[in-house]
This record gives structure tokens, C-alpha cells and sequence, in this order.
């Protein structure tokens, strides 16, 4: 065996990019998984009708919040085949912009599709009572068919 020969057997290969590659695919693909996922914590999506006409209200500064109600309906089949239907209702509440398109084009019975994020907070009342409150605050709104 010629020295040449000898040297290129024993000194091991350096890996190509090919067989670099599924390392740098799942790294890439564990980066966009956590991109998503870090996007995705407290977000809600919510497509219903309108309960009773929103009610808004302008703050001493200016600003103009949004309550509404909304409600969401899930249709199923029971154990007998017979179809049943559970309505959950939904606190919204919206600020600014978003409460200004709420007072302009939102009334009760309207089909509406909102983003936003879910929210917890207490209160308590004039007897002393405290009361827990989960709210939606509102993002995005998109308008859907007509009123009801």
C-alpha cells in the first residue's frame, strides 16, 4: 500500500452539508414551532351573535370602551340521535378604534367573528361582596352576516 493510500483511510471523512442537514432542519423547525407558540398563549377566537345592544361608554379622557355579549352555539347529536344545542355566553369588551367600529356597526342579534384575549379581575360591591369577572378584550373585530 502506497503512503498516500494509507493517510486518506485512516483520516475520517468530514460529514457533508447533506448530512448536516436534518440537524439544521429540526433546529429551524423547532424555531418556528416556538415562534408560533409564543404567539398562540392567551388567544381567543370567538364567532357568535350578539346578546343585547353593546353598550359603550367615553371616559373623562376621551377614550370609548365597548361592552358587548355574545353569544356562541355548539349543535350536536345526543346519545339518542336527537340534536341538541349549548349556548355560552361571552363578556367582550373593547377600547378605541375598536370600540368606536363597535358603536357604529354593532347591534343586537349581529353575527360577529373577534380575536382577543381572555382577562380575570375582582371587584367588590357596595355590600362587600367580591366578585370575579373573565372578560374578552377585544383586538380584531370582523362584521359578519346581518342582524338577527
Amino acid at each position: 500500500m502506497k503512503s498516500s493510500q494509507k493517510y486518506y483511510s485512516e483520516v475520517p471523512l468530514k460529514k457533508s452539508k447533506k448530512e448536516n442537514a436534518p440537524d439544521t432542519i429540526s433546529k429551524s423547525k423547532f424555531n418556528l414551532k416556538s415562534s408560533i407558540m409564543s404567539t398562540l398563549k392567551n388567544n381567543v377566537q370567538l364567532i357568535g351573535n350578539v346578546g343585547q345592544e353593546p353598550t359603550i361608554t367615553q371616559l373623562e379622557s376621551g377614550k370609548k370602551v365597548a361592552r358587548i355579549t355574545l353569544a356562541t352555539n355548539e349543535n350536536y347529536k345526543d346519545s339518542k340521535g336527537e340534536k341538541q344545542s349549548d349556548t355560552q355566553w361571552h363578556t367582550l369588551v373593547a377600547w378605541g378604534k375598536t370600540a368606536e367600529i363597535v358603536e357604529k356597526y354593532v347591534t343586537k342579534g349581529k353575527e360577529i367573528a373577534i380575536s382577543g384575549k381572555l382577562t380575570s379581575r375582582s371587584y367588590e360591591t357596595q355590600e362587600g361582596e367580591k366578585r370575579y369577572v373573565t372578560e374578552v378584550l377585544v383586538n380584531e373585530i370582523l362584521l359578519l352576516g346581518t342582524s338577527k
